[in-house]
């Protein structure tokens, strides 16, 4: 068989994706995916009847499951794909925070309607969630009270996710914020290549301005000074944490 035809019935090249864990902004990579198995609590029987009372909703990249401002009508779980929550300021900046996968539920701190989100929560690729309406939860938790639990304990995890966030945002300066995110990326994601940890999971400057609250411009002028100083290097393929150790040391100036 000719080169040119394996080429032309060759199935696509499917890009590494970005995040197979939660992710947000956190001292270390414990704990990111707390609350990813909330339901593992219930028996089959009972998670067969809670998905059974939702409603399932397909979404393609860059759709959105809920908007900022929007009433809250209820949760979602995700079953497939990733979604990335996100507050918009008044200046129309955005600052992620956090990108939840399969298991986890968004759409809080609400759970049984009133009030409006705080946030947003957008596909980031194709994506299959549960919805359950404020009003379908509220029969739940009054019959299953397992489920109830379950609900608590996941929203024990959000707190501390939001916990952690607000303490990076609050004690560390951006550039620690950075040095501290690229390391996360290393522990979740990273290979070890000749001394190197190689992060072949690309993450965009603007996806990592939005993580540690900062602007493209300075995420773009402080990776170069990174490689200018040898700490990293980046190419198409990876983000190469050459000298990992001063990235360590940058994140335990202030400790």
């Amino acid at each position: 068989m000719s080169s040119a035809l394996v080429a032309l019935i060759a199935p696509p090249r499917v890009p590494a994706p970005l995040i197979s864990s939660a992710l947000f902004l956190s001292e270390s990579t414990e704990g990111l995916d707390e609350g990813a198995g909330f339901l593992d609590g219930l028996a089959p029987a009972e998670t067969a009847r809670l998905r059974a009372a939702g409603r399932t909703i397909v979404l393609a990249p860059g759709q959105s499951v809920f908007a900022q401002g929007e009433p809250h009508a209820g949760i979602f779980l995700i079953e497939e794909g990733r979604v990335r929550v996100f507050y918009t300021g008044p200046s129309g900046r955005q600052i992620t925070l956090a990108y939840w996968t399969p298991g986890h539920f968004i759409g809080g701190p609400s759970l049984t309607g009133g009030g409006r989100h705080q946030w947003s929560g957008e596909a980031i690729e194709a994506c299959r969630v549960t919805a359950l309406s404020a009003a379908t939860l509220r029969t739940l938790i009054r019959q299953m009270p397992d489920f109830a639990l379950c609900l608590i304990e996941a929203l024990e995890a959000k707190g501390r996710c939001y916990t952690a966030m607000a303490q990076m945002l609050g004690t560390r300066s951006v550039i620690e914020r950075l040095a501290q995110i690229l390391l996360n990326l290393g522990d979740l994601y990273g290979r070890t290549e000749g001394g190197t940890c190689v992060i072949e999971r690309r993450i965009t400057h603007d996806e990592l301005a939005a993580l540690i609250g900062s602007t493209r411009q300075w995420v773009t002028m402080m990776l170069k000074r990174f490689q200018a100083d040898g700490i990293i290097t980046i190419d198409k393929a990876a983000i190469r944490l050459v000298r990992a150790d001063r990235l360590q040391a940058i994140v335990q100036s202030a400790r």
